[in-house]
C-alpha cells in the first residue's frame, strides 16, 4: 500500500500544476528604480567587528549580493539609550546632561556608542536587556524621570494632553488596596492611581481599559513620600498605573541651569501593597537593581547622562563615516536614523548638517525606531517628531523626513483607547500631525516586516500567505490615514523578528524573493533585507533548537563570510535577473493566475526594465509538486503578446541551493549558483517543485 501511495505521489509531482500567467502591461502597478529600493540594512555589531565588516573584503562580499541601497538601524532605540553618533561634541552642562555631537568635519567616525539613561524606568528593553528601572531598584539616590520634551513648555499642549505614566506589573493577581510614592523633583501636582480590567495592557492594549482606584485620584500632591489608602478594602489586580497630568515645575537634581530639568515628572521609589487596620504597609513590590525586581515599564525617560554613562560591552553602532565611505552604500542615497527616543532636537539636527557637509547622499531620515516596541504612545511619539523634524528642517530644508518604524507587524499596530474610544496608533498619531500643521512633515511612512515564527513546522505553508499579508499591511496603512502620496518602506525586513535555520533554507530565499515582489507590486516604494553584514550561525532561544543567523551569508566568528546562503541568491535573482542592475526606473505590472486561488501555490511578478526587456519572476511555494506555466500579456486594446525570440531563464532550486545540518558548521551544498540559460521562446515554462525562475525577453505580438 506505501508503495502504490508513493507510486501516486511521485506521478502526481511529475505531472505537475497547469497554470496560465498573465501580465497586464498596459496598467502600470509602480514604478521603481530597484538600485534604490530593494536593499539590505545594517546595524550594531558586536565591538570590534565593524572594522571587519566594513574593510573591503566583507564590503565586496555584500555588494556581490546586488543589492543596492542601505538602511541604518538604530539598536540604542531598542536598549532604553542615549546614542552618540559623533564620540566629538559638548554636554548641556560641565557635569553632563544634553549631548550634542559635533557638525564639525573632523578625523572619520569609526565607532558610535549607546549611553544608559540613569533616569530610566523601564526593567526590560527590547536589545540586550541587560539595564533595570530605577523605580523599584532599591536606591534612594536614583530616580526615573520623564521626558522634558513632552512637556508644555516643548510640545506646546497642556501636560494633561501628554500624560505621562509608570505601571508594575505583577506575576498574578495580587491583593492591593495602597501605594507609597517618593516623589523626586518635579513631582506630580496632579495624578491618579489606576489598575488594568484586561487581561494585559501590552499584548492586549485595546482589549481594556485603565480604571482610578476609588481613592487614587489626587489634584494637590506636595511631593515628598506618599502613602494613600486606594480603597477600603484589597482589591485583586495585576496591574498598577501610576498617571501624572500635572507638574510641580521644580527642578530635578541637575539643578535650574537648565529649563529641562525642571518640567516632567520624577519618581525615587514606589511601593505598592496593602494598608492593615493599623496603618502598617505590607510592599509586595521587590526592589532591586536587577532583573528580579518587580517589572515595570514607564511613558519615556528622560535623555538625561554623562561620561560615566557609556556602554563599553554591549553592541556597537558602525561610525556613520565608516559606513559611507566604505563603498556598501554603492554611492546610493542612503535611509540613515536620528535618535528620536532618547535624544533631543539639536543632537539629531547636528546629525544631518553633519552628513551634508560631508556630501553623504542621503534618501530619507527616519526619526528614531520601534516606539510601539517601546510603548510610547503616539501622540508622544508624534509630539517629538514635531520638534524633532522642524529642527532637522531649520539646518536641512527639504530633506524627507519619515516614520513611525514600526517593528514588524501583520495587523494595525493598536494603543490603549483615548477618550473617544481610537485604539489605532497610526491613525491617531497622524492626527497629532494634522492637528498641529504638520502633516507635511511626513516624507514617508516606514516600518518592519517581520510575519512568521521561525519555529513553525510548516514554513512553505508561511511563504503561501506572504502576498496577502503585504498587499494587507499597505492597505491598514491607508485606511489608517495615510496620505495616498505619502510613499511606505519597509526598512527592515525578515521572514521572523527571530533567526532561525529557516533563514538560511531555502525556502528563506524564495520568502524574500516573494515578499520584494509582494510589497512592490502592491505599492511600497522598497524593501530593505535585514540584515547585510556576515554573522555567524548561533542558535537563538527562541528558535526552537535550531540554529541560524539574518541575512545572506554564513559568517565566520570573525564576521567573514563562510559562505552565501539562500537569500544571497534570491538577491543576486532579484537585482541581476529580474531586474536591470541600473540606477533606473523600472515598471513594475500587476500579473492573474488561473485557475485563481487564494494564498496559491505559484506567485508571479512582473516587470519592464530599462532595456526594454520583460521580467517574469515566477515562485513556486509546494516543495513537493512541480508547475507548468503558459505565459500571456495583454495590452491596451485588447491586444495580447508572449516572448518571443530567446528568453533568457535564471533558475533558483534544490538542484541550486540545499542547506545541511542543524549546528553552528551547518553548510549549503550545493551552494549555487544561479543556473542561467537562454532558449527559444516557448509557450508553456517548467517550474521545479520548491524554486524560483526569471524569464526573460522581449514581446512579439499574438495575431488576435
Amino acid at each position: 500500500m506505501i508503495a502504490v501511495v508513493l507510486a501516486a505521489q511521485l506521478a502526481s509531482a511529475q505531472l505537475g500544476r497547469q497554470l496560465a500567467v498573465t501580465v497586464d502591461i498596459a496598467h502600470a502597478a509602480n514604478r521603481l528604480v530597484p538600485l534604490r529600493s530593494i536593499g539590505a540594512g545594517l546595524d550594531a555589531e558586536n565591538p570590534g567587528a565593524d572594522a571587519v565588516i566594513y574593510a573591503p573584503q566583507d564590503v565586496s562580499a555584500m555588494l556581490g549580493s546586488g543589492l543596492g541601497a542601505i538602511t541604518y538601524r538604530l539598536y540604542t532605540e531598542l536598549a532604553v539609550q542615549a546614542w552618540h553618533w559623533n564620540p566629538n561634541g559638548t554636554w548641556s552642562s560641565p557635569q553632563g546632561g544634553y549631548w550634542t555631537g559635533s557638525t564639525a568635519i573632523g578625523p572619520k567616525i569609526e565607532n558610535s556608542y549607546g549611553y544608559r539613561l540613569p533616569g530610566r524606568g523601564n526593567t526590560l528593553d527590547q536589545a540586550n536587556n541587560d539595564n533595570y528601572s530605577r523605580l523599584d531598584d532599591g536606591n534612594p539616590q536614583t530616580y526615573w524621570k520623564s521626558n522634558p520634551y513632552l512637556a508644555q513648555r516643548f510640545t506646546g499642549d497642556p501636560d494633561a494632553s501628554h500624560p505621562q505614566w509608570v505601571f508594575f506589573r505583577f506575576k498574578g493577581l495580587r491583593k492591593v488596596n495602597a501605594i507609597r510614592i517618593a516623589w523626586s523633583n518635579p513631582y506630580a501636582i496632579s495624578y491618579a492611581v489606576q489598575y488594568w480590567t484586561g487581561a494585559d495592557p501590552l499584548y492586549a492594549p485595546a482589549a481594556g481599559r485603565w480604571k482610578n482606584f476609588p481613592n487614587g485620584v489626587v489634584t494637590n500632591g506636595a511631593g515628598g513620600t506618599v502613602t494613600l489608602e486606594l480603597a477600603n478594602a484589597p482589591m485583586r489586580v495585576q496591574f498598577v498605573r501610576v498617571a501624572m497630568t500635572a507638574s510641580s515645575n521644580t527642578c530635578d537634581s541637575h539643578g535650574s541651569g537648565d529649563p529641562r530639568n525642571c518640567v516632567g515628572y520624577a519618581i525615587d521609589e514606589i511601593g505598592i501593597g496593602t494598608l492593615g487596620p493599623s496603618g502598617a504597609f505590607t510592599d509586595i513590590v521587590v526592589h532591586a537593581p536587577n532583573h528580579t525586581q518587580t517589572v515595570t515599564y514607564a511613558s519615556s525617560v528622560d535623555p538625561w547622562h554623562d561620561a560615566s554613562d557609556r556602554d563599553t560591552y554591549d553592541e556597537v553602532q558602525p561610525g556613520l563615516d565608516a559606513v559611507f565611505q566604505s563603498g556598501v552604500t554603492r554611492g546610493l542615497p542612503a535611509m540613515v536614523p536620528v535618535a528620536l527616543l532618547y535624544g533631543t532636537p539639536q543632537d539629531a539636527a547636528a546629525e544631518i548638517a553633519y552628513l551634508r557637509a560631508r556630501g553623504d547622499a542621503i534618501r530619507g531620515v527616519e526619526l528614531g525606531e520601534e516606539p510601539d516596541g517601546q510603548y510610547v504612545s503616539p501622540e508622544d511619539d508624534a509630539a517629538l517628531y514635531v520638534q524633532w523634524a522642524r529642527a532637522i528642517h531649520a539646518v536641512a530644508p527639504g530633506i524627507p523626513l519619515g516614520g513611525p518604524v514600526f517593528q514588524g507587524s501583520r495587523s494595525d499596530i493598536l494603543a490603549w483607547r483615548n477618550a473617544a474610544g481610537d485604539a489605532s496608533w497610526l491613525r491617531r498619531f497622524l492626527l497629532y500631525l494634522r492637528s498641529h500643521d504638520a502633516l507635511d512633515q511626513l516624507a514617508f511612512m516606514s516600518f518592519e516586516h517581520y510575519p512568521f515564527n521561525p519555529c513553525d513546522p510548516q514554513p512553505w505553508a508561511d511563504l503561501r500567505k506572504e502576498p496577502s499579508l503585504a498587499s494587507g499591511i499597505l492597505g491598514v496603512w491607508r485606511a489608517d490615514g495615510l496620505p495616498s502620496g505619502v510613499p511606505m518602506y519597509v526598512t527592515e525586513a525578515n521572514f521572523s523578528a527571530y533567526a532561525g535555520a529557516v533563514f538560511q533554507q531555502l525556502v528563506g530565499g524564495l520568502w524574500f524573493a516573494d515578499t520584494v515582489g509582494s510589497f512592490v507590486s502592491s505599492g511600497a516604494g522598497g524593501v530593505y533585507l535585514y540584515q547585510y553584514a556576515p554573522e555567524p550561525i548561533v542558535h537563538f532561544d527562541l528558535s526552537c533548537q535550531t540554529f541560524g543567523e539574518y541575512g545572506i551569508f554564513a559568517g565566520t566568528d570573525g564576521f567573514r563570510v563562510r559562505q552565501p546562503t539562500s537569500q544571497y541568491f534570491a538577491a543576486q535573482m532579484l537585482m541581476n535577473q529580474w531586474a536591470q542592475p541600473v540606477d533606473a526606473f523600472h515598471t513594475i505590472f500587476t500579473t492573474r493566475t488561473q485557475p485563481a486561488i487564494a494564498d496559491g501555490p505559484v506567485t508571479s511578478y512582473a516587470l519592464r526594465r530599462p532595456d526594454g526587456q520583460y521580467a517574469v519572476l515566477l515562485i513556486n511555494k509546494d516543495p513537493a509538486q512541480s508547475a507548468t506555466v503558459t505565459l500571456r500579456f495583454t495590452g491596451s486594446g485588447g491586444a495580447t503578446y508572449a516572448f518571443g525570440g530567446t528568453v533568457t531563464r535564471a533558475t533558483l532550486g534544490s538542484a541550486q541551493y540545499v542547506w545541511h545540518g542543524n549546528s553552528r558548521t551547518a553548510y549549503a551544498a550545493p551552494d549555487g549558483p544561479i543556473a542561467v540559460a537562454q532558449a527559444p521562446a516557448s509557450a508553456t515554462y517548467a517550474l521545479a517543485p520548491g524554486s524560483m525562475m526569471v524569464l526573460r525577453g522581449r514581446l512579439t505580438a499574438l495575431a488576435r
